[in-house]
């Protein structure tokens, strides 16, 4: 899996190893696409930017296949998260909890993330995704004590389906602590509102204070 990567050692973090901010781009595009959003966010954290398995060409990637839109199958989505926690197995440190912010298909497999290996994730940031259908590993822990989560997404978005949209409503807010926001006139993208409220986010559940 090939990355981007700015320095995932412990940054000076005082209670152990840093939080490594973990970037998961969305289908279509690359391990460069949100590397864009560190200087913005203002964190001051690690992170590493994944590239996803599956090969389109032309320097694209995608976590998994698009079968029926909002609905992947299970097997190549359990598959790509596996692939994730391999590389985070293999290149991190294991007591450094892993903030994952996803697009698209990224969000969705932040949300995969949380629902195999929560005591792992931390401020898990989704932008623009949704959750699968299918039960997870860990979904009756995240019931019990529901960990914060954000979840951004445009109010003008027409590329994730709706019926994708209506079970991450309804699946987030059973399982987390939810904070939602809906941009206005946005479409299927990140806006310079949520990025202020993923700063914000992760600052609040993280414990680092942005660099302004």
């Amino acid at each position: 899996m090939r990355t981007r990567i700015r320095d995932t050692r412990s940054a000076g973090w005082a209670q152990g190893p840093a939080p490594v901010l973990l970037l998961l781009h969305g289908y279509g595009s690359n391990e460069n696409d949100l590397t864009q959003l560190v200087p913005h966010l203002q964190l001051g954290l690690p992170w590493a930017s994944l590239r996803a398995p599956i090969e389109l060409g032309s320097g694209a990637a995608a976590w998994f296949t698009i079968t029926t839109p909002g609905s992947p199958d299970l097997g190549p989505v359990a598959e790509a998260t596996a692939a994730i926690w391999d590389w985070v197995d293999a290149n991190l440190d294991p007591a450094a909890p892993v903030v994952p912010i996803g697009f698209s298909q990224g969000g969705l497999m932040v949300t995969q993330l949380l629902r195999t290996r929560p005591a792992r994730v931390l401020a898990p940031v989704v932008l623009g995704g949704f959750v699968l259908g299918a039960p997870q590993p860990a979904d009756d822990e995240l019931a019990a004590y529901r960990p914060a989560v954000f979840w951004g997404r445009g109010s003008q978005d027409t590329v994730i389906a709706a019926h994708a949209v209506a079970r991450t409503e309804s699946w987030l807010p059973d399982h987390t602590t939810l904070t939602a926001k809906v941009y206005p006139g946005v479409g299927h993208a990140i806006g310079a509102d949520a990025i202020v409220d993923v700063r914000d986010f992760v600052t609040a559940n993280v414990g680092v204070a942005h660099r302004g």
